[in-house]
This record gives C-alpha cells, structure tokens and sequence, in this order.
C-alpha cells in the first residue's frame, strides 16, 4: 500500500542534554503545522578517488550529516493569559527566551547564549524521522485578510529512520487562529504614525550552523540579523519620511498588536529598526504603497524585539 503524504505526524520536545533523545510524546508534545517539508539526509560525499588499473567510479563515503524540516505553525496565543503557547517550545529553539507571568503575560525576546536545542519527530505513514540537537530560525508573517504565521526552519542532527507504532496525538492545546484584519489587527505604527499595512515579516535572521568536529558535533546559532519588511500605504512626506530616515540612519520604534481579547492578544515590539533605503513603489489598485525594509538594533543587548502574549 503507498504511503500517504498527508498522513504525518510532528512532536517536538526540549533536550535536557543536547542531542539526547527526550522521547517526545503524542499526549503532550504535538505540532498542529502545515506546509511540512523535509530533507532527510543532508550533507557531503567524501569521494575515495583511488587509482585503478580500470576506468570506473571508486564510490564515495556520507560525512556531515544532518536533516532539516521547514513547516508553518499558526500564531495564536494560548487562549489564556500568562499560559504559554504549545509553540513557545518552537521558538526557544530558535534562540529566544521564554518569560512567563503567570496569570498576566509570556514574553519571548532574544537571547545570545544558553540556547536550547530541541529533538524533533516526524512521522509519514509509520515512518519516523528523527532531528536531534535541533536549533533553528523563524520569521514572523502577517498578510492582511490571512492567517499570521510563525515560518520555522530547523537543522538537526541525522538519524537513521525507522518504522514505528504511530502515536495517539492531542492537539487541543492550539487555539484557532485569527485573521489579521482592520478588527483582528488593530494596531501597527512606525515612530508613532498609524499605517495601512499590507503585510509585515520580522525575520530573526539566526545563521544556523552544522559544526563536525572530532569530540563535538551539532548544530549551532552563531549569529543573528534581524530584518523586517512590511509594505504600506504611502503618505505625505510631512507625515512620514523614509527617504529623510534611511539617508539619517534613523531608527523608528514598530509596534504591531494582533488580537484584542484577553488570552489572544499577541504584540510584537521594536524598539529601535533602523530605515533602510526605499527601493521601489508599489501601484495595487492605483494606491502607492511603500515596500519598506528595517533593521532591529539591540540597544542594552537581546531587546531588538519582543513578543507578548497577554
């Protein structure tokens, strides 16, 4: 019988030990994910080139090896405040804190040390493939009248795959998300001004590195660049100057709230992102709209964004 493409099955856990298997679970370590994407057995090919008295490949040896899974998780808060979200699990991976408040907020902000790696499974059909050691890189997406999603891309570390008993899995701990709508979504501002935005990424930019080594291997996130894009409405120069700002070096302060009842309310915060120069104006449905592009500078260090879930 073939195997069925949509019959997967995805859990993620945090390691306690990196690259030590912690047994995710059906029950509690579910992923509710779409667009899943695998590429089981990346690496290289050690060619052995040996002299022979034919012509003829001599075959080569697999080294560096390692998988790497990309799916979309719905950014939708727990339901209740101060209760962290089954994706916080997600983005600790991705070298971010988690800071909970209990009964008021979770907060998620980046960190440059102590980064926590998680192992991740994948099952299609009764084939399970197996990350460990995985640390990644997520960007944040809104798209007005769409669901706002966080874009994970992990790197883990290879493991033979193997048939297995599918788990039982729950995930009821997913909220059913929100659009990103002008009742959904009703705040983004840069310095202050309200724009008409059509869409906002907040890329965490981490470089996510393999590193083989004799006596260590793993996957490590060795630096990071955050960038945001975002495409709005066009406004008199007198009330918002892109071109003034990029030519300055300025930063501006980006607010952007998602969610407007307590326990779904999501707002990401920017203190400082520099303008980078406009390249280019939009015409959709004979509006000008601005294509902009950002850069969030930390200022203390680890502030360039935070993520709050109240």
């Amino acid at each position: 019988m073939p195997i069925k493409w949509k019959s997967k099955i995805l859990l993620a856990k945090i390691e306690s030990a990196y690259g030590i298997d912690p047994t995710p679970a059906g029950a509690v370590n579910a992923v509710s994910a779409t667009d899943v994407q695998l590429t089981p057995m990346e690496g290289s090919d050690v060619d052995r080139a040996l002299e022979t008295p034919w012509l003829g490949a001599t075959g080569t040896i697999p080294t560096e090896l390692h998988a790497m899974l990309r799916f979309k998780v719905e950014l939708a808060p727990s339901g209740a405040a101060g209760t962290a979200p089954a994706w916080g699990t997600l983005l600790r991976a991705c070298a971010v804190a988690e800071t909970i408040d209990a009964g008021v907020s979770v907060t998620y902000n980046p960190v440059s040390d102590g980064h926590e790696s998680i192992t991740l499974y994948l099952l299609i059909g009764a084939t399970r493939y197996v990350l460990l050691g995985s640390r990644g890189n997520c960007t944040f997406e809104v798209n007005a009248q769409g669901i706002v999603y966080l874009n994970f891309e992990f790197t883990g570390l290879f493991t033979l795959p193997t048939e297995q008993t599918r788990p039982t899995v729950d995930l009821s701990a997913y909220q059913k998300p929100l659009l990103a709508t002008n009742a959904n979504t009703p705040t983004f501002q840069m310095a202050g001004e309200d724009f008409v935005m059509r869409s906002f990424t907040l890329n965490l930019g981490n470089a996510v590195e393999t590193r083989f080594l004799i006596g260590s291997e793993g996957v490590l996130i060795t630096d990071r660049a955050e960038t945001v894009e975002t495409v709005v409405e066009a406004v008199p120069l007198t009330t918002f100057d892109p071109f003034t700002l990029a030519a300055g070096q300025t930063g501006v302060e980006i607010d952007l709230v998602h969610g407007t009842t307590a326990g779904s309310i999501a707002a990401i915060n920017i203190p400082t992102a520099q303008m980078q120069r406009p390249q280019g104006l939009n015409n959709s449905q004979n509006i000008k709209e601005w294509p902009l592009r950002l850069v969030p500078l930390p200022a203390a260090g680890n502030d360039q964004w935070t993520l709050t879930l109240t």
